[in-house]
């Protein structure tokens, strides 16, 4: 088949609708999925567009389908530690529909959000995902009564939304499930601040694995946190821990650190497990950090396609998608790898 193609060479919907003896108008909704015809035209029309390369642009997509083909990603993370990895998620599972995410940083700010929610609105996306750094807060704009669908992922959505997060108890399970398996029996959890969300899921699992005996110690998200309560146990009486999960990998180097000081060998003398699994610092601890990983780029993956789906008027059922956590062994805890 020979199609002479429009200017510079480049194959228009005219040039389809003229291969496939139809009308411009019958090709466009061919293509797009809409209109009535016969199955066997819809599927002529959307062969002879593959077989002569007629690659629609964002914009012409957009006029024949009224989409823009672009999402908004809204954070308060400006480090961007949990954001990045989401973000890529949610690039990786919306590239192949053509759809573009762009991110909208605002802080603590609630005018700074809603700035950006108008600019968001005014380019006319699709679908707006929001995201954040903590579970259980809600980012400071409301977004509950938008003409346009929206996703939450990794913060705290309203009662009616799709919200995705990671399942912290289970991850927590994994870890501490894994150091009983290694022959540890005084295992100790020294994590962040009691009033996170996520502290009290995986302190609750750790105490359903380990009995209410087990040493918890509530802190703060540092490496600092860590090297002071290994110190605080380390210094106190009674006898010492044979393992520590820690809530997070900063806590989780910090009590290396403390450990390698004390003469205590990780992981022969005591075994260490992280949370997060951060590649710059479970990577660069000595050993390297044993940690759960909350697979935030599949969580991300999962709420570009909801929202893709919401955008193009898929029934989509509310509630919280819980994701599970994977544990990433390395040599901090003194094994190797569990077998799938």
């Amino acid at each position: 088949m020979h199609v002479a193609g429009g200017k510079r060479g480049r194959i228009t919907i005219h040039d389809v609708a003229a291969a496939a003896g139809v009308s411009i108008s019958t090709a466009s909704k061919a293509l797009n999925e809409t209109g009535r015809m016969s199955a066997e035209t819809r599927e002529r029309v959307k062969r002879i567009a593959g077989e002569v390369g007629f690659r629609p642009n964002a914009l012409a997509r957009g006029l024949l389908s009224k989409r823009s083909f672009t999402i908004g990603l809204l954070t308060n993370d400006t480090y961007g530690r949990f954001t990045l990895p989401v973000m890529a998620g949610i690039s990786e599972a919306l590239v192949d529909h053509g759809v573009s995410v762009f991110l909208c940083a605002i802080e603590h700010d609630p005018s700074l959000g809603q700035i950006h929610v108008e600019a968001m609105l005014e380019k006319q996306v699709d679908g707006i995902i929001a995201t954040g750094k903590r579970l259980d807060r809600q980012l400071p704009v409301d977004l509950s009564n938008l003409h346009v669908p929206v996703v939450y992922a990794f913060t705290e959505g309203t009662p009616a939304s799709v919200t995705f997060r990671s399942d912290d108890a289970q991850g927590a399970r994994l870890a501490v499930e894994w150091l009983v398996k290694m022959g540890r029996r005084r295992i100790a959890h020294i994590t962040g601040p009691e009033d996170f969300f996520s502290v009290r899921e995986r302190t609750g699992a750790y105490r359903d694995v380990i009995g209410d005996e087990g040493l918890v110690m509530f802190g703060h998200w540092a490496e600092a946190w860590g090297h002071e309560a290994v110190a605080e146990i380390w210094n106190g009486e009674g006898e010492k821990p044979d393992a520590i999960f820690c809530g997070n990998d900063q806590i989780a180097r910090g009590a290396v650190d403390a450990l390698r000081e004390r003469g205590v060998r990780v992981p022969e003398d005591v075994s260490v497990v992280g949370f997060d699994n951060w590649e710059i610092v479970a990577g660069q601890t000595r050993p390297p950090l044993t940690s759960v990983d909350m697979e935030l780029k599949e969580l991300g993956r999962q709420a570009g396609l909801t929202v893709l789906a919401l955008a193009e008027g898929r029934p989509v059922e509310p509630g919280v998608r819980k994701l599970p956590c994977r544990l990433v062994v390395r040599q901090s805890c003194g094994a190797q790898s569990p077998r799938r």
